[in-house]
């Protein structure tokens, strides 16, 4: 049996976790009758290790995952898997390769939900499936004659292309709301419009147009990076943009709501920080941003998924595991560790697993990240 972690009965009951019966993270009843009136949470058969592995994004370097990658999904320790340019040879290349990650998957103790395998696939020139759709990008789109009949074509479209190769999520579409041509944003044509309604309603139609061919979407990078200069990038070093509390919510975080409200499956924050609203911590590892704002003001209810965890922004916060436990404290469900190095994935899982072990980190909220996941997971094939 799992080791269990010391959870109480209110806890539980709040998670959504199985208390009858005297089951609790998989603990066993020791009556008799009640044991036969409930089933165990899905996640009791998995040891902590492969609890958090849930909740790890891992990457890896080159075209072929290695024999420890291929392993570790094996033994349930990796939740998913996000790929890169280097990654992706060709499409059939890549398609052997997410078959052979899936047959993996297919052995491992989660295997009854699908496997998370992300790409981004923005549009422009941030495809990883090069050549595939969405051909303009959001810039383009935002400027077209018809930008919501693009929107919708581009999610179409992106969905189209990832389901083709065997891909379930989408690291798109940026919400952000750029202030100055050629600033961070504009300069690759990753914003619609410097109009946060514009932004929002052609989101929501990418999202909707791509989630029907049974892709996930992500909005991203909350609450905005819209703001940040040219030179301002949060993978390079710390970035700190100074609008105001009002700004931030009226211009920055207003294209999240419509997408939200369109069924978005994931958003993903970003590494900034925004001192009016948290002055200490990036908006990735922020209580306020993420508890208080996105589930808060605006009523996520899905997964919320860390940016890079290996970003220069980072810096200042530790290491990988640190980090790690950092975002899952602040209420982060998926960490991405997106270095192309395995390594990193198994430091996150490694430290998460100490922090809900030692009682840094509430089980109860634990068990509630993992639900959303599942969720997730279990609406995609």
């Amino acid at each position: 049996m799992a080791q269990q972690f010391p959870i109480s009965r209110r806890t539980v009951l709040r998670a959504g976790g199985v208390i009858g019966g005297g089951l609790a993270l998989g603990v066993a009843s020791t009556h008799p009758a009640r044991a036969a009136e409930v089933d165990p949470p899905w996640f009791a058969k998995l040891s902590p290790e492969q609890q958090v592995g849930q909740r790890v994004i891992f990457s890896y370097p080159g075209a072929t995952p290695s024999d420890v990658l291929m392993q570790s999904i094996r033994d349930g320790l990796v939740g998913g898997l996000i790929f890169f340019g280097e990654n992706i040879l060709s499409l059939s290349q890549i398609a052997d390769v997410v078959t052979e990650l899936r047959a993996a998957h297919a052995q491992s103790p989660t295997s009854g939900s699908p496997f998370l395998l992300m790409t981004d696939q923005e549009g422009g020139v941030v495809r990883r499936l090069r050549g595939q759709m969405p051909i303009l990008s959001e810039k383009q789109i935002g400027a077209s004659a018809d930008p919501l009949a693009e929107a919708t074509k581009a999610g179409t479209g992106a969905g189209e292309a990832l389901k083709a190769v065997g891909m379930n999520l989408n690291l798109a579409p940026v919400e952000d709301v750029y202030r100055v041509e050629g600033n961070f944003d504009d300069r690759f044509g990753r914003s619609y419009s410097s109009d946060p309604v514009v932004c929002g309603t052609l989101g929501a139609a990418f999202v909707r147009a791509q989630q029907a061919t049974g892709v996930a979407a992500t909005a991203k990078h909350y609450p905005g990076l819209g703001a940040a200069t040219r030179d301002e990038n949060t993978d390079l070093g710390v970035v700190t943009l100074t609008q105001s509390a009002d700004e931030i919510r009226s211009v920055d975080e207003l294209p999240f709501t419509p997408v939200i409200d369109a069924g978005v499956q994931l958003v993903m924050t970003s590494w900034a920080t925004y001192p009016a609203i948290d002055a200490d911590y990036p908006a990735g590892l922020s209580k306020t941003f993420v508890g208080g704002d996105l589930r808060g003001r605006q009523r996520f209810q899905g997964v919320t998924i860390t940016d890079a965890l290996e970003a220069g922004a980072l810096e200042p916060f530790g290491d990988t595991g640190e980090r790690s436990v950092l975002a899952a404290e602040a209420g982060m469900d998926l960490l991405l560790c997106s270095g192309r190095d395995v390594g990193q994935g198994d430091a996150a899982v490694s430290a998460v697993t100490a922090a809900l072990r030692s009682g840094r980190l509430n089980p109860g909220h634990f068990v509630i990240a993992l639900n959303r996941i599942r969720r997730l997971r279990d609406s995609l094939s």
